[in-house]
């Protein structure tokens, strides 16, 4: 993908240790990258437009040759680790953001090799992808006894980003493995997308489900929280699976955990009036608006293909990423990353997955802002996006945020278009941190006594993204006096 001149400026502003550091897989990736980080550890480095080079010694004859594409980003290692980014990679970029990289003209033909080879297997995925979205603009041919939401298999999919590796050519002077992020992610989900319909076998199962699951909650409010046991809610979410709604068994098998917080009665019955207000939406979701029909149905289970999401309209922007939030999910990794627009204001969700212990995406560099193309999931307050194309990177400065008491008004419009939304980013300005609040806004409990945030303020107020929960703020991400992103 080529990026203008004044592109490869912004890029090469630097990204702070902070920002390098969040790349790293683990504490053990950090820890091993700073040991790198000297410049006498490197024979050689440089610096060619957005392009980092170097060449590491190790433990061999031969130094390991590292490279680091600053639009992706995308890395390029010839060590044997099998982690992303590797501690070279990471060292590499530690040096760049001590400016002790130097910028040079011509790198050296290995170089040249990669960041050639990039281009063209840019070039070549971006014609497929314009003659993909064509066809998904498309409605394909079927027969008309068929149900346009009959699923093609069944079974909870974890739809995301999808973390693209590189393979390394034995031409490249023994490079043994290249690594590189495709930015946006989304594996494709191979089943029918949502329909709003309502006669088709799968929605009876779904309607069957539910109705059972309205009747489980009007028991469970008549005979007393206290009774409430972790085999009844294993059962009764198996019991969904069943009956193909994955999504509502989903927020039945996270009802244990609720179990044990401190305030568990209020926080499970919150669940359960959202659970009773779910099935009540899918039996009536014909009265519904449309968006908020399809919302339902999302919500219940029924899949939305990357390539519907692809294939819808597109708005571009200059996004800030505002920041990033890691959660295991049944043996998988989530990473939710935040954006906010800064014309349009609209805010976006990148989601990715990955196995525990294996790499996730990071093309999305916090305190960055992108000039890209992101495309919506349907629903009533479209959030979750995918990057559909990257243009080059703008200045980075921090985002424009709102004043405390009127953030809470921004998730309450977006509570009203959708009662199920469990997360939204905010971005607070003029927000003085404590022990247990932001602002005057409670923190979440496993986000309180934020004392690197608390450091940075000084007692002064800051501008803080960070992500609304019902339980409170978690926040993410703050700028310092020199506008420089602080992770936090």
């Amino acid at each position: 993908m080529s990026v203008g001149l004044a592109s490869l400026r912004r890029v090469n502003e630097r990204w702070s240790r902070d920002q390098v550091l969040a790349l790293a897989s683990d504490a053990s990736s950090r820890k091993a990258a700073d040991g790198v980080a000297a410049s006498a550890k490197w024979s050689s480095c440089g610096a060619t437009g957005a392009v980092l080079y170097g060449e590491c010694r190790g433990s061999g004859a031969e130094p390991y040759l590292a490279c680091v594409d600053l639009t992706g980003p995308a890395f390029l290692c010839s060590c044997p680790s099998r982690k992303f980014p590797c501690k070279h990679a990471l060292g590499l970029l530690l040096l760049w953001s001590a400016d002790g990289v130097p910028a040079v003209g011509t790198p050296p033909p290995w170089v040249s090799e990669w960041i050639d080879g990039r281009a063209a297997r840019a070039a070549e995925s971006a014609r497929a992808g314009a003659a993909s979205t064509d066809v998904a603009r498309k409605p394909p041919a079927r027969p008309a006894d068929v149900p346009v939401d009959q699923p093609v298999r069944q079974g909870s999919v974890a739809s995301g980003g999808e973390t693209v590796r590189e393979g390394g050519a034995a031409s490249d002077g023994g490079l043994v493995r290249e690594e590189g992020v495709a930015a946006g992610g989304g594996g494709a989900v191979r089943q029918a997308g949502v329909a709003s319909g309502g006669g088709s076998v799968r929605h009876g199962r779904v309607a069957a489900g539910l109705a059972e699951l309205e009747r489980w909650l009007a028991d469970q409010v008549r005979q007393g929280l206290a009774g409430s046991a972790e085999h009844d809610w294993e059962g009764l979410a198996k019991r969904l699976v069943d009956a193909q709604a994955p999504g509502v068994a989903g927020l039945v098998s996270r009802l244990p955990r609720v179990r044990r917080e401190d305030d568990w009665p209020g926080r499970l019955l919150e669940e359960y009036a959202l659970l009773n207000l779910l099935a009540v939406a899918y039996r009536r979701r014909a009265e519904l608006p449309g968006p908020l029909a399809r919302s339902v149905l999302i919500r219940a289970g029924f899949p939305v293909t990357r390539e519907e999401v692809l294939g819808g309209p597109a708005v571009r922007d200059r996004w800030h990423v505002l920041g990033r939030r890691d959660e295991e999910q049944d043996h998988l990794t989530a990473r939710r990353v935040w954006l906010l627009g800064r014309d349009t204001g609209r805010r976006a969700l990148v989601l990715s997955f990955a196995p525990q212990g294996q790499a996730l995406d990071v093309s999305l560099v916090t305190g960055t802002v992108i000039d890209a193309d992101l495309a919506f999931y349907p629903g009533a307050a479209p959030l979750r996006a995918l990057v559909a194309a990257q243009h080059g990177h703008d200045t980075p400065t921090p985002p424009t945020g709102l004043a405390p008491e009127r953030a809470l008004d921004e998730v309450a419009r977006a509570l009203a278009e959708d009662p199920w939304t469990e997360s939204w980013p905010l971005v607070l300005s003029e927000a003085v941190p404590g022990r247990d609040s932001l602002g005057g806004l409670a923190l979440h409990p496993r986000a309180r006594d934020p004392w690197r945030l608390i450091a940075v303020s000084g007692g002064r107020p800051l501008t803080v993204a960070t992500e609304w929960t019902p339980q409170g703020l978690r926040p993410l991400t703050t700028w310092d006096d020199d506008g420089t992103a602080v992770i936090l």
